[in-house]
């Protein structure tokens, strides 16, 4: 199998386990009172599960490259904490569906923005007609899944 397809695959993949984690961050939330603690928690689990990784795949970062970082490249983290909480406290209230589809619509068109601009240091990707068409049906799609 070309191993483009088996990188969209895991892509795929991990993009379901999103849709796992909304519910399940949800279910958490409502136990530790609120979504920041469930995002907390979370975040947590996380942590451990990439210390054992790293210490199973012995891998030690390029300090030189790490001190050469910009300051923008040290805040995934937050993105990623607000991603978690915003889908603890959205699926109780909008649906699982619902909140993944408007997660999507937003990367998506957050994700457009970047290519074009080539923002944040990604290789430049100008809009074109059918990009914008795509992540237009995913908009179309969240007020599909919203109103159906």
């Amino acid at each position: 199998m070309n191993p483009s397809v088996l990188m969209m695959i895991a892509v795929v993949l991990a993009g379901g386990a999103t849709a796992l984690q909304a519910p399940t961050n949800a279910r958490l939330a409502a136990a530790v009172a609120s979504p920041v603690n469930a995002a907390f928690v979370s975040f947590a689990v996380g942590t451990v599960a990439l210390a054992i990784a790293v210490a199973a795949l012995h891998t030690r970062p390029d300090m030189t490259a790490v001190r050469a970082l910009p300051w923008w490249a040290w805040i995934g983290g937050l993105y990623g904490a607000t991603f978690v909480v915003a889908a603890a406290w959205g699926v109780p209230r909008l649906g699982v569906a619902l909140t993944i589809t408007l997660m999507v619509a937003g990367q998506l068109l957050i994700g457009l923005i970047l290519d074009h601009f080539g923002a944040l240091g990604v290789p430049r990707v100008s809009m074109s007609p059918g990009r914008i068409a795509g992540v237009a049906l995913v908009i179309a799609g969240v007020v599909m899944v919203r109103r159906f």
